[in-house]
């Protein structure tokens, strides 16, 4: 093994499959997290220099394998990124098998967990990456959301984009709980204020012919406890599929006019 280079195998627990994951980041050209043919790739922060995590399936879905290799640093250091992207970026580190057993039979989305078998959900590598994305992603589409990140990343990198984003105040509801589903990987966290969620599956679900209220639809979710976030990953998953939305509503973009864009001319808060 060449210097400065880490190599692992590790077998997600339930079915997984790595394309399903990431196709959210290769539907809208993301320059952070590259899907290619031999996989998974990004950048990680190791101490003072950065490293290559690539990841590639070997297993089948259902019996899955994942080939893990960090190049450009090694030791526990080097291991504990690369698992932490397995967990968070590419949601490896989930039993699937308990929320398969729970909603294969439901109307709504046991057929979309049977032809999307193996998908998880696809994360941040920290909660502020998640807290950029999610205000970048306010009331604008992700194809031009991915595009003013890779803007910022290739202007400041990743700390300083976070230094400069966080100038701003835009956090509110939506944009906390973007964070908790994408930067945590929590599993029961429902944005029901979406603009998907509250137009395009609203539609499927409901039979609407318009959009519905937050709260019409967080207290629809609640069938999922404790499996939200999982449930809406399917869903917007199986519209994408369908053709039946766009990248403005397959992706969490925010439908609340009160979190806007983020205000200026207020102070840099202070790090905790």
């Amino acid at each position: 093994m060449p210097r400065g280079e880490v190599e692992f195998e590790v077998a997600p627990r339930g079915a997984y499959s790595l394309a399903r994951t990431s196709a959210r980041f290769a539907r809208h050209g993301d320059t952070v997290n590259v899907v290619d043919l031999e996989g998974f790739a990004r950048l990680v922060p190791i101490g003072r220099t950065h490293a290559l995590v690539r990841i590639a399936q070997r297993g089948s879905v259902a019996r899955p394998k994942l080939s893990v290799r960090v190049s450009g640093a090694q030791g526990d250091a080097a291991r504990a990124a690369a698992e932490r992207v397995l967990e968070r970026v590419v949601g490896a580190g989930v039993d699937l098998r308990p929320f398969e057993r729970a909603l294969a039979g439901d109307p709504l989305l046991g057929d979309t967990l049977r032809a999307q078998r193996g998908l998880r959900v696809a994360g941040s590598y920290g909660l502020f990456e998640a807290l950029v994305g999610a205000v970048l992603t306010q009331q604008v589409n992700l194809a031009f959301a991915f595009s003013i990140r890779a803007a910022l990343v290739a202007a400041f990198g990743d700390e300083e984009a976070i230094d400069e984003l966080m100038r701003w105040k835009g956090v509110g509801r939506w944009t906390a709980e973007i964070a908790l589903l994408r930067g945590l990987g929590r599993l029961d966290v429902f944005p029901a204020g979406d603009l998907a969620v509250v137009k395009r599956l609203a539609l499927r679900w409901l039979g609407r012919d318009q959009p519905a209220s937050e709260r019409e639809m967080r207290l629809f979710s609640e069938r999922w406890r404790p499996y939200r976030s999982l449930a809406l990953v399917y869903a917007l998953e199986g519209l994408a599929a369908s053709g039946s939305g766009s990248s403005r509503a397959t992706n969490t973009t925010s439908a609340r006019p009160s979190e806007g864009h983020p205000e200026r001319g207020r102070k840099r808060r202070r790090r905790a």
